[in-house]
Parts: structure tokens; C-alpha cells; sequence
């Protein structure tokens, strides 16, 4: 027997408007930001094309990006130029 999960596209993202007790306010509002950004997309777009666009949910996309970007920044590989 197949169960289909059901699709959660903001996932465990916090979208309060309340400022968490461990968040700094540059956070808080870096967050608020976030999610109006994303709220109007989802608002636009609608939740078919929403759930195309993030099949694993926006919080499974952030978080990958945020990775992305930390490797390119900070990544393992050696990024020393030698001149020959």
C-alpha cells in the first residue's frame, strides 16, 4: 500500500511575525523580508507552479542554497593559485 505524504510547502519555516527570543533584530527583519518575499510569490504563482518550483518545500530550498553558497565561499577545495 502507497501513502502519498501531503504537501507542506513552508515546511518548518517560522512564519511569525513575533521576533523569536534568540533571534537578533538584523535577523528578525532578515527573516520578515524573507517570508513576504516568498508569501508573494506563492500568492502569484498559486500552489501547483509553487509545488513545481519546490517540490521538497521552500525551507528544503533555502537550506540548500545556503549551503551552496557557503561552499562557494568557504568551500573544501583548495582555491590557492600557483604560478608557474
Amino acid at each position: 500500500m502507497t501513502q502519498e505524504t501531503e504537501y507542506r510547502p513552508f515546511g518548518d519555516m517560522n512564519l511569525s511575525n513575533a521576533r523569536g527570543e534568540d533571534e537578533t533584530y538584523k535577523d528578525y527583519r532578515k527573516r520578515l523580508k524573507q517570508n513576504e518575499q516568498i508569501l508573494k510569490l506563492y500568492n502569484t504563482v498559486g500552489l501547483d507552479a509553487f509545488k513545481e518550483m519546490f517540490p521538497n518545500g521552500v525551507h528544503e530550498a533555502l537550506k540548500n542554497s545556503a549551503e551552496e553558497a557557503y561552499n562557494e565561499n568557504f568551500g573544501t577545495e583548495d582555491k590557492t593559485v600557483h604560478n608557474s
